[in-house]
């Protein structure tokens, strides 16, 4: 009786909102609110997508190198991808900005290479942050390389320079 007393009330604790603790909720509830600042004031919803994103992974990929002992295969990248989407999902409700994706590669209107899609702007720009956080690293090295010397905070110009070009040329619709 002890036992099933001391499994429903572990298993009752596991669905309480105050035990999970990935990150703080706090952060993620912040970052929401001034996504739908942005977004009532008129910034683009890929590119309040796109600072979320970054936001998300730069946290992840932080807090997964937290845990000093590996306890499963891949921990640090499932920790990564858990933590991504769990600053992700929470916001994505507040966000409601679809558009339109047409791709017209072959065959008629309405098959599946040739269609209509409709897609999610937030979650778009969020995946294209994340990205771009993601490439940063490889492009330092690569400039590294080719100067032959490290300058102060390189790695964090590169992503902010990364950020910043891709939100001017999405809020400011250079692409077309």
């Amino acid at each position: 009786m002890k036992r099933g007393l001391i499994v429903s009330i572990g298993g009752i604790a596991l669905l309480m909102p105050s035990v999970a603790r990935a990150h703080c909720p706090l952060c993620t509830a912040g970052a929401g609110a001034l996504a739908v600042l942005a977004i009532s004031l008129g910034i683009s919803p890929v590119v309040v997508g796109l600072m979320i994103g970054s936001f998300a992974l730069a946290l992840g990929l932080w807090l997964a190198r937290l845990p000093k002992k590996n306890y499963i295969p891949y921990q640090q990248t499932i920790l990564t991808i858990i933590i991504f989407l769990g600053t992700i999902i929470p916001i994505m409700p507040f966000i409601r900005a679809y558009g339109p994706l047409y791709i017209a590669l072959f065959g008629d209107y309405g098959t599946l290479f040739h269609n209509t899609y409709t897609i999610n702007l937030f979650l778009v720009g969020s995946l294209l942050g994340a990205l771009l956080v993601a490439s940063a690293p490889m492009l330092s090295k690569k400039i590294t390389k080719l100067q032959g010397t490290t300058l102060p905070f390189q790695g964090l110009m590169i992503t902010f320079a990364l950020l910043v070009t891709a939100a001017l040329i999405i809020e400011l619709g250079l692409w077309r």
